[in-house]
């Protein structure tokens, strides 16, 4: 992914999004995933769980599995190279030494690069938490909003609503005509 210039981010007016929002990982294959924007955390975190150091190509690597949604089977196994160990303080005060990668992300459509520690969450409310790095510069937080970035539509869904909307459009143009039988 692209290296941005953080000079030219700095000129750009910062988005307003909500303290959670629906983030896309496509370097990792995720559509999408529902993240808690937190403003007092420095760092983003993934879900990942049966992390294991490995080698790739020459690098320190981490194998690990996401599961993005909460309620969902999908289970993705990755590679990554790890850009360093970590230490993190946690919102109960204990420190942990985490992995961390860098990925791109797309966020109310601007996509970046994040660094994302992983860590097991699956007892906490949400799969991913975007941190102040992330935000700085390019957006603001409405505390009082959610979701301002829609959830991407599933592919089979967009060709229902197509399909939906030709059908509608075809009715339309017949009532007009008066070409009903």
């Amino acid at each position: 992914m692209a290296e941005s210039n953080h000079q030219d981010d700095l000129l750009q007016t910062p988005l307003t999004i909500g303290w959670r929002e629906w983030v896309k990982l496509p370097d990792l294959g995720i559509k999408w995933i529902k993240a808690k924007i937190d403003t007092g955390a420095y760092s983003s975190s993934l879900h990942a769980f049966d992390i294991e150091s490995c080698e790739l190509d020459g690098h320190q690597g981490v194998r690990f599995k996401v599961q993005p949604g909460q309620n969902e089977d999908r289970i993705i196994q990755l590679e990554s190279r790890v850009l360093e160990f970590r230490s993190v303080r946690s919102s109960n005060g204990q420190s942990t030494v985490r992995p961390v990668i860098k990925t791109g992300v797309r966020l109310m459509k601007q996509k970046f690069d994040i660094e994302l520690t992983l860590i097991d969450r699956r007892k906490m409310g949400f799969r991913m938490l975007v941190g102040r790095e992330a935000l700085r510069s390019r957006f603001v937080v409405d505390s009082a909003k959610s979701f301002l970035s829609p959830k991407p539509i599933p592919k089979s869904k967009r060709k229902d609503k197509t399909k939906a909307k030709d059908n509608l459009q075809t009715l339309k143009s017949e009532l007009d005509t008066g070409d009903q039988e």
